[in-house]
């Protein structure tokens, strides 16, 4: 069955202690998971798409802006990949199996080509780390169940700034989209 890496949102405005809407700790704790099973995947040939939120400075048509403070602005310090997994993806990056894809919304599916990008593949299971696990993971979740994907959540490094969140959509995961949770 060949598998697919979604890494998401696992920046420093999500990550670092200063980040502009920060899990701060919870988040800092899964950095070396998110490395490790990035690596892993690097090097065993597995695609690995990193899809991360942009946002443009005061764009008042988004409809997170009058939800969060500004954050994972284009082309600043808070949009790049948080501590080790930022070196892990400049040393990766020209590597056929390495993509970036810009996303704009919870989901990753939402307005990208991800789709396109899966089935291009012939990827039938993703596996999901990164932040928030209430949010950008459990949209992207919902999204590749209704597509018919077989969902991998690595709990280990999936976090968010809500703890209770982040329990009930692990749950959810589980019992209502039936991902396997590792």
């Amino acid at each position: 069955m060949k598998r697919a890496l979604l890494n998401i949102d696992y920046t420093n405005d999500f990550i670092a202690t200063n980040g502009a809407l920060t899990c701060g700790e919870a988040g800092q704790k899964i950095e070396a998971a998110v490395v490790a099973i990035t690596r892993t995947f690097i090097e065993n040939g597995v695609d690995i798409i990193y899809a991360i939120d942009v946002h443009d400075e005061g764009d008042a048509y988004h409809p997170e802006t009058k939800l969060f403070p500004p954050h994972n602005l284009r082309n600043t310090n808070g949009r790049l990949l948080y501590g080790q997994l930022q070196e892990v993806y400049e040393e990766s990056r020209d590597e056929l199996n390495v993509h970036w894809l810009d996303k704009t919304r919870y989901s990753a599916f939402a307005g990208t080509t991800l789709g396109i990008m899966l089935r291009a593949r012939g990827i039938e299971e993703v596996y999901l780390v990164g932040v928030c696990t209430d949010i950008c993971i459990l949209h992207t979740a919902v999204d590749l169940y209704n597509l018919g994907y077989r969902i991998v959540i690595v709990k280990d490094a999936v976090a968010s700034f809500n703890q209770m969140g982040h329990e009930w959509a692990l749950a959810h995961f589980e019992h209502t989209l039936g991902a396997t949770i590792l």
